[in-house]
């Protein structure tokens, strides 16, 4: 399952923008200022940060923790000094799915707000792996857009925590929810590939009102994904790359009209988010054998599976955390705990690592540290460059991790089962 503020003048900002379309990508939040994670996997929506801590202890170095009031696997998102968390807890031995903002400087909580209050049968559609907030908040100026899947989304101030709007989404999930929305020219995008039927979707942000929605139309066994879509810039035109089961299509953010696709085999329950660099686009195609495509994006129109696909890699790819792209090459961190780094033209692999343990969060690179968190709560700091990777650290923070993490001015923040980590230099 995120916007610009850094003190600098036109020129700088026009030559920030050049840079950002050359690089053939274009996030949502991607002039992002100093101190902001807005959305999933951050500015970019990629994975990527400038710096942050490279060794710690579960007290030296930890500049706050905070308990969380519930259960969730959706990763913090920050702005304006606020740190927003979206859990599930239980009021009266009834489930009700919470939001809270916590000061960035403090650790100390902001407000908590009780959303939604789903009803038994909801509640049980979601997988044991899975959680009932899973899917991460997005902001964009002083609002804050929450989504729960079929469970409801909502709209709320991010400084007092007050709901502007809130909508349920009727749709028939499978094992719950896990796309996390994007916020796109006053639309909030979102998935919808459930069991019974599979569309990407968008919101008026303003009011919650109905969009537009477009149905997948493919021909699968399995209909249920969870991914995220990534706003892309495809031949100076803005696309959004949309990952449903057995296929990856851009969809035009103004109507979701579907411009082009790529098909692949029975992938389904996909999770990783797709990332983008130097004229491709790199899509995990979920269970049951998880391959890894590098698809180029010029010229992209229509059925584009035979020329677009300019690589597949097969052994030691994921099903659930997203990859990182940077420098020409891709960094891959498998469920098993393999970390590989692939020539991001031709998919060939550079070197590899492994690292013990299960994975599901995404791995986080700043700048040449990449952080690798497991299921059961060990953290791994690696350094990582094109020709090759190595583990520095190591650390045991004695609370599982599903949660994809976040590095804003050199911190890092942590979700872990219990609470929300604020970590420095040790």
């Amino acid at each position: 399952m995120r916007l610009c503020e850094v003190g600098i003048g036109c020129d700088g900002l026009r030559m920030i923008w050049r840079t950002i379309v050359c690089c053939g990508f274009l996030s949502a939040s991607a002039l992002a200022g100093e101190g902001e994670w807005t959305e999933f996997r951050g500015p970019t929506g990629q994975g990527l940060a400038e710096a942050g801590p490279s060794a710690w202890g579960v007290k030296k170095g930890v500049v706050w923790k905070t308990p969380l009031p519930g259960k969730g696997w959706s990763s913090p998102v920050m702005s304006g000094g606020r740190i927003a968390l979206t859990a599930a807890k239980l009021v009266d031995g009834k489930t009700v799915l919470a939001v809270m903002a916590v000061d960035a400087e403090s650790g100390k909580v902001l407000w908590e707000k009780d959303v939604f209050r789903p009803t038994a049968g909801e509640v049980a559609k979601c997988h044991a792996k899975n959680s009932l907030a899973s899917a991460t908040p997005v902001i964009v100026g002083e609002t804050l857009y929450v989504h729960f899947g079929h469970m409801g989304t909502a709209a709320m101030e991010l400084a007092s925590g007050t709901v502007i709007w809130k909508r349920d989404l009727e749709y028939d999930p499978m094992h719950g929810s896990g796309s996390s929305p994007v916020v796109v020219d006053g639309k909030l995008v979102f998935h919808m590939d459930g069991d019974d039927q599979a569309a990407i979707r968008a919101l008026d942000a303003k009011t919650g009102k109905d969009a537009w929605m477009t149905p997948r139309n493919e021909d699968v066994k399995r209909s249920f994904s969870f991914c995220t879509p990534l706003l892309v810039n495809i031949d100076g035109r803005r696309q959004l790359v949309s990952v449903a089961s057995g296929m990856v299509g851009g969809y035009a953010p103004e109507d979701g009209t579907l411009l082009w696709k790529v098909r692949f085999d029975e992938g389904f329950s996909v999770i990783p988010r797709p990332v983008t660099a130097d004229g491709m686009v790199y899509v995990a195609t979920g269970f049951m054998k998880p391959k890894l495509l590098g698809i180029k994006l010029g010229g992209a129109k229509g059925d584009v599976t035979q020329s677009h696909v300019a690589w597949e890699v097969e052994k030691n790819m994921p099903k659930t955390p997203s990859v990182v792209a940077k420098d020409g090459v891709v960094y891959v961190l498998a469920d098993n705990g393999m970390v590989s780094c692939l020539n991001g033209k031709s998919g060939e692999v550079r070197w590899q690592e492994k690292l013990l343990g299960n994975f599901s969060a995404s791995p986080l690179l700043a700048g040449e540290t990449l952080y690798c968190m497991t299921e059961d709560g060990a953290c791994y700091v690696l350094k990582v460059s094109p020709q090759s990777g190595k583990v520095v650290f190591e650390i045991e923070m004695e609370e599982r991790i599903f949660a994809s993490p976040m590095v804003v001015d050199g911190m890092l923040y942590l979700r872990t089962e219990e609470a929300l980590w604020k970590i420095g230099a040790s």
